[in-house]
């Protein structure tokens, strides 16, 4: 065998390999043999036909069995000689394929296509200059969380000699039947809630129940418009037939104190309760400011060290960007067997931008890591793991199970573990000023969790009858 090794480019390498005539020769002594053992020739019984008939006779299916005889071993062989570590299976190209000739009267000539990692460059790390902003803090903001809160704590007092007006919020067992599709399965829902006049209800639904009370039935249609927002509903024609159940109206605590106190959570009072959410937003600000200020810095990793990156890599990350995306509309009730290929397209071109940046980042930090010695002992294993069983309120060692039944699990912390190190040590040597805040959509949401907004709750109801509101 004779091999010689080209570099195209810093991720793609070409073996030109020549295997030698008396290891062809060989392997077609070898494979014709099997062939007369086996073949059923005309006028020959099955094992005695002469090896040249046989030869000729399967001549195609010879050579095709020749050559992947000889040609996985030496490629192999071949790539081991020059050391190299293929990230994906290599490509090949017989030279002059029509003729190649496996009897072993010549050599076999092929070209081997490896793409292979580049040499990863000393990145500019140091002295990375950045702004982290914080976002002030308005006092509107912990009125809004408060108002919020107390909405939380509402309740529903059913109203006693008259009936339903807007404002009030009906509850009502609800069927409706497709007026083009009888037989289509009905829409149903029991309990379900009605804020007549509410932002997010269907207009027809406030008009018709308006002016119902409890006990009485009720029976309307609702023709839904082409752009409705429920691909189900969009167009269609319902017959809704409600039962109703109650009609009441949503009153709200008192704001003072003696409700701050209520809410068993240690405020002393009104005001303590404002005291402690603007901590809490104050807290996320700052939270939220760090996550930027990281996230600039990669960004600004990324721009300023350029490499070639392997195709594979990229092809790769695109591929679980686009999955995890046709995830996401699958839960969002999205059939993707309707979606246009030429959505699919733009997105997958819009996967493998982000793909690369993604890929470039993890191999830049893993870089820094090297050069920073970043190292993560065992215990900073386990404390991961226990920080996600005190989460899931399981033990430790369930959290450890369930990982490694994930395969790679315990790696993935690690490696997470090994990456925000990374990040920590770049910080640590960047060029860090404070800013004024610029109110603008950059970087992601930062791993504190911001103070929740709290929704006033609804009663439990079918998917298609939330559609139908």
């Amino acid at each position: 065998m004779k091999s010689e090794l080209k570099e195209i480019s810093p991720t793609q390498r070409e073996i030109h390999l020549e295997i030698d005539a008396d290891v062809v020769k060989a392997a077609y002594g070898k494979v014709s043999q099997k062939y007369v053992k086996r073949a059923n020739v005309p006028g020959f019984r099955k094992g005695f036909a002469p090896l040249d008939v046989v030869r000729m006779r399967f001549s195609e299916e010879i050579k095709s069995e020749v050559l992947q005889e000889v040609i996985p071993g030496q490629v192999t062989a071949a790539i081991q000689e020059h050391d190299l570590h293929p990230l994906a299976e290599p490509h090949l190209h017989l030279e002059d394929q029509e003729n190649v000739k496996v009897n072993g009267s010549q050599s076999i000539k092929l070209h081997v296509h490896v793409e292979v990692m580049p040499e990863i460059p000393t990145p500019k790390y140091k002295g990375i200059e950045v702004t982290r902003r914080v976002k002030p803090v308005a006092d509107g903001e912990v009125e809004d969380l408060i108002a919020e809160r107390i909405q939380k704590e509402a309740a529903l007092i059913p109203v006693e000699g008259r009936k339903s007006k807007i404002g009030d919020t009906v509850i009502a067992d609800l069927e409706g039947v497709f007026a083009d599709e009888p037989d289509a399965d009905p829409i149903k829902a029991d309990d379900l809630e009605v804020e007549l006049g509410g932002e997010h209800i269907e207009v027809s639904f406030t008009e018709n129940l308006v002016g119902v009370e409890a006990d009485e039935e009720k029976e309307f249609t609702v023709a839904y418009p082409e752009t409705f927002s429920s691909e189900a509903l969009a167009g269609k024609t319902v017959h809704y037939k409600a039962k109703i159940k109650s009609v009441g109206r949503s009153e709200v605590p008192e704001l003072n104190d003696a409700w701050a106190k209520s809410l068993d959570e240690g405020y002393k009072s009104l005001a303590d309760l404002r005291k402690k959410l603007k901590a809490d937003l104050i807290k996320y600000a700052e939270s939220d400011a760090d996550a930027r200020l990281r996230n600039n810095a990669i960004a600004k990793l990324i721009e300023d060290n350029s490499f070639e990156i392997p195709g594979v890599l990229i092809e790769n990350q695109a591929r679980n960007l686009l999955n995890n995306f046709a995830q996401d509309l699958q839960q969002r009730g999205v059939d993707l067997n309707k979606v246009e290929s030429q959505f699919i397209e733009m997105a997958y071109s819009n996967m493998r931008t982000q793909a690369e940046r993604d890929v470039r980042g993890a191999l830049l930090l893993d870089k820094v890591a090297e050069l920073e010695k970043v190292e993560v002992s065992e215990d900073e294993v386990n404390e991961e793991i226990q920080k996600l069983a005190d989460y899931y309120r399981a033990s430790a060692e369930e959290i450890r199970n369930s990982l490694e039944k994930q395969g790679g699990g315990v790696e993935n912390i690690r490696n997470n573990l090994k990456t925000r190190k990374s990040i920590e040590a770049i910080i640590a040597k960047a060029k860090v000023t404070e800013g004024e805040w610029i109110d603008e959509s950059v970087g992601q949401p930062s791993s504190e969790e911001k103070p929740k907004k709290v929704a006033k709750k609804k009663a439990p109801a079918k998917k298609a009858a939330k559609k139908a509101e």
